[in-house]
């Protein structure tokens, strides 16, 4: 990899490394046909799209008793990995569980505001979860049985009754991510892959139950067919290929450091890996690390793909400083930081999916294991959002209730604002409620 020095990137370089879209929108008119022909189609366009793209000729989409058999087939190592993961996320997740509450405001106690404070109004908010979810689980060139596990588990955490899964069919569908899905706790699981997929979760075909989110992650077709359907059912976010960003002073081990860039890089080749350091040593270091640690892997190729590609690469800054700013603008997916002062570095950062602090927390440990999520928002979306959460299976509604004296001490408010809207019938809705009683 070629080291490039952060002041020096020109317009378009910096518009690579800002701007990942990856190809999502170049693919958006033919995905908005697939999904409109599973709308109006169901499992007719479901098989043919499946013939087309994965080259399988599926029996039943509908695979959910064929899941026990498979999982039964995994051997018992990977089963217990499967079985600590899920029970680490689910530790996890059961933290985020929110409690429902009410309280009682106003009241006064006395003094010049007593009266206009006198009475109650009881406020509160409760939690409920979404009744049903589909969790896109990815398939193709890789098996993802932990995409299972993080889509899953914080649904029935949640309480989501129903928990469908889609994944993409095989000649045999790989039994550790069959094996995942049963651990996780899906209720329904579908042998169906890509942007069909999406559609056919969205709108329901005669095998698939229409559900009323959709979320996980995906290649650029099932990104795209997620932006496609959004609104007719609710989504997570438009997650793309994996990113990580490894922010690193002169202390970090440079192996350690281009293991992170080179663990994302195996994931898909539009995946986006960039260090960036304000040591010259450590950056031509990293770089000859990466070079060094591609050859004799398995996906070789894929990661390769994914260095040459212009939003990868290893920057030198002037500065932490400076930096720790790129890491703000770029908001990463993944975030290593890897310096001496990892913690104060952290407080300078508000943009980014997950943070792994110190050369013993690898990316790779919150893909599969300690208990994070790992299905996190891509191309600068963690400017606006976090990650997949329990909190993105529920919905919350307030609840109030007002004495009378609650509602005149807030009467004339009301009625003054309401009037100053124009909406009359607002105001009388208080007054009528007063004059009755007097």
């Amino acid at each position: 990899m070629e080291v490039r020095e952060v002041a020096e990137l020109s317009p378009d370089e910096r518009a690579a490394l800002f701007e990942r879209d990856a190809g999502v929108e170049a693919v958006r008119g033919d995905v908005r046909e697939v999904v409109n022909r599973v709308r109006e189609e169901g499992d007719v366009a479901v098989r043919e799209y499946t013939r087309e793209f994965d080259g399988v000729e599926v029996g039943s989409l509908d695979v959910t008793d064929d899941v026990a058999r498979a999982a039964e087939t995994v051997d018992d190592d990977v089963r217990a990995a499967i079985d600590e993961a899920v029970a680490n996320v689910r530790e996890f997740h059961e933290r985020q569980v929110p409690a429902d509450w009410r309280d009682e405001f106003g009241g006064g106690e006395g003094g010049a505001d007593a009266e206009k404070n006198a009475g109650t109004r009881e406020l509160g908010r409760r939690f409920r979860p979404i009744d049903r979810v589909g969790v896109y689980v990815p398939g193709g060139a890789a098996a993802y049985p932990s995409s299972a596990i993080m889509g899953v588990v914080p649904a029935k955490v949640a309480g989501v009754e129903h928990v469908a899964v889609a994944t993409p069919p095989a000649e045999e569908v790989n039994p550790v991510t069959l094996a995942a899905i049963e651990a996780a706790g899906a209720d329904r699981v579908y042998s169906i892959g890509g942007a069909q997929a999406i559609a056919a979760l969205a709108y329901g075909t005669e095998s698939v139950n229409s559900v009323r989110k959709v979320v996980g992650p995906g290649n650029k077709w099932v990104t795209a067919a997620k932006a496609e359907v959004r609104g007719d059912v609710d989504i997570d976010f438009l997650a793309g290929p994996s990113e990580v960003l490894v922010l690193a002073d002169d202390s970090a081990d440079p192996e350690l450091v281009a293991s992170d860039l080179l663990a994302q890089a195996e994931h898909d080749p539009n995946a986006s890996v960039v260090a960036v350091t304000d040591s010259p040593e450590l950056a031509e270091s990293v770089a000859d690390a990466v070079e060094t640690g591609v050859e004799g892997r398995e996906r070789a190729d894929t990661i390769r793909e994914a260095l040459d590609h212009d939003a990868s690469g290893v920057l030198l800054a002037r500065s932490m400083p400076e930096a720790v700013l790129f890491a703000e603008e770029y908001a990463a997916e993944h975030l290593s930081i890897q310096a001496r002062d990892d913690e104060e570095l952290l407080d300078r950062i508000t943009n980014a999916g997950s943070v792994f602090l110190g050369p013993y927390t690898p990316v790779a440990a919150g893909d599969y294991a300690s208990g994070t999520n790992h299905v996190l928002p891509t191309n600068g979306g963690a400017r606006l959002h976090g990650g997949l959460s329990v909190d993105s299976f529920l919905r919350s509604t307030t609840v109030q209730r007002l004495d009378r004296d609650g509602l005149a001490a807030i009467s004339e408010t009301v009625t003054t604002l309401a009037e100053a809207e124009g909406l009359e019938a607002h105001a009388e809705s208080v007054r009528r409620r007063l004059r009755d009683e007097e």
